[in-house]
């Protein structure tokens, strides 16, 4: 069996006006989240694996929009329904959040075994419904983050 790597990436996607796409994980009805995945190997750039995921997991291709790399790193407990996905005794992940901005709320394709809904919400409510607290925090903040975004970050040029 090959492990799931435990470093790990976050992307909140988003249009300027702060509208933010949600998913609904398939094997937890209930569960909305932003994208997320894991590195598939030690050394693959972080920009890329969200490039990467956010295709996988919506069909949006990232180089077509703006992906910021927030530079927040977080370390978390991984929940114990998904330690099995880890070498024995991995118990926590470290995540890296990103954001894409697209120009407006756009139909997505999902991949139909990891998530099986969509909405697009305002920030606050799209936070409310979050069911991971560090998910919920991302998205809180991206409203600095985008009032802050000319100034403090920089696109990220050429990720596929």
């Amino acid at each position: 069996m090959s492990y799931k790597i435990p470093e790990s990436v976050l992307v909140v996607i988003h249009t300027p006006d702060l509208q933010v796409l949600l998913i609904e994980r398939a094997d937890r009805p209930g569960f909305w989240q932003s994208v997320t995945g894991s590195l598939d190997a030690t050394d693959e750039p972080l920009a890329l694996t969200a490039a990467r995921e956010v295709a996988e997991e919506t069909g949006i291709v990232a180089s077509e929009h703006t992906l910021t790399d927030w530079h927040h790193t977080i370390d978390y407990e991984i929940y114990p329904q998904w330690r099995h996905r880890y070498a024995p005794g991995v118990v926590r992940n470290t995540e890296h959040w990103f954001g894409l901005c697209v120009s407006h709320p756009m139909p997505v394709t999902l991949a139909p075994r990891e998530h099986t809904r969509y909405e697009w919400l305002p920030w606050e409510a799209a936070a409310e419904r979050c069911f991971s607290r560090s998910n919920a925090e991302a998205v809180r903040q991206l409203a600095w983050r985008a009032a802050a975004a000319p100034a403090s970050t920089q696109p990220i040029p050429g990720v596929a």
